[in-house]
């Protein structure tokens, strides 16, 4: 049995999708049982769990064998980070006590280091917290998703002109679509090898500038569509006026402040890297109509 926590997300989803696929028993873990008849149609067991419930998430994942865990970040929580540490700890303590076999954790690139990275600290101590287990470990960690490109995309169709918080233009940066981060954590957990811990990255058949980016939205829109580098000062009224909370902001600016100094990548040397088969025009035609 699998369980997957996040199961209505890209991720989560695409996981289960293709579990069930191959056969796999999945059961399902919902915050709400308002999406619970589309994964009993999957053939899926679905269990209800607050995250912040330790009694309740150990009862949904209790008797499986592998669970899939994600932490969700909440954008306009006024203490974003602390409410992500939390949410860690409660995981960490139900599986702690359910004690699955296997645990796959969606992590992120840049989660091995300690500090100034914003967001990504927190999965630094997501995969902290998860060493502490007796159960065998596969860190997955993801690039940046496609599509987050999806939020400034109309913009930029309309205007011709695409902010990035990516400098300078010309650097290639590394990204997957969110879909393809499910497929592979379902390969990993079918053909779980009995490794203790395992760190696995995965990223898109190719990286992009934020030129490139800017070309493909172009082609999808068939209009002129031009990068612009968005200055370091308009960054956190930008992030707030799309609805990001002043905590929240602060992480993802220290992130892409790490990013733009060019240390936020597959950690060298350590973990294979899987990679999607979507570009980045698979992930943004479903937003963009010419």
């Amino acid at each position: 049995m699998f369980a997957i926590l996040g199961a209505t997300g890209k991720i989560g989803h695409t996981t289960i999708a293709a579990l069930r696929e191959k056969g796999a028993s999945v059961r399902a873990i919902l915050h709400d049982r308002s999406r619970s008849q589309e994964f009993a149609d999957l053939g899926c067991e679905v269990a209800v769990a607050d995250m912040a419930d330790v009694g309740a998430l150990t009862a949904a994942i209790d008797g499986a064998r592998a669970v899939q865990v994600i932490c969700p970040i909440d954008v306009r929580a006024a203490d974003a980070r602390s409410r992500m540490l939390r949410l860690i700890e409660t995981m960490g303590a139900a599986l702690e006590t359910a004690k699955p076999e296997l645990v796959l954790a969606i992590s992120d690139y840049g989660a091995e280091l300690t500090s100034g990275t914003g967001v990504t600290l927190l999965f630094n101590a997501l995969e902290a917290r998860l060493r502490t287990l007796r159960s065998r470990t596969i860190l997955l960690r993801s690039a940046e998703h496609m599509e987050n490109w999806s939020r400034v995309t109309r913009s930029a169709v309309e205007t011709g002109e695409l902010n990035s918080f990516h400098h300078p233009l010309t650097k290639l940066f590394p990204t997957v679509s969110a879909f393809d981060v499910g497929a592979i954590a379902a390969d990993l957990l079918l053909e779980d090898d009995g490794a203790p811990l395992r760190i696995v990255h995965a990223e898109g058949p190719r990286r992009y500038t934020p030129n490139d980016v800017a070309a493909v939205i172009g082609a999808l829109a068939a209009r002129p569509v031009a990068a612009r580098e968005l200055p370091r000062s308009q960054w956190e009224a930008v992030l707030i006026r799309g609805g990001l909370s002043e905590s929240y902001t602060r992480l993802v600016t220290e992130l892409y402040e790490t990013h733009n100094a060019g240390q936020i990548d597959a950690e060298r040397d350590v973990g294979a890297v899987r990679r999607g088969t979507s570009e980045l025009a698979d992930a943004l035609r479903r937003v963009v109509t010419p």
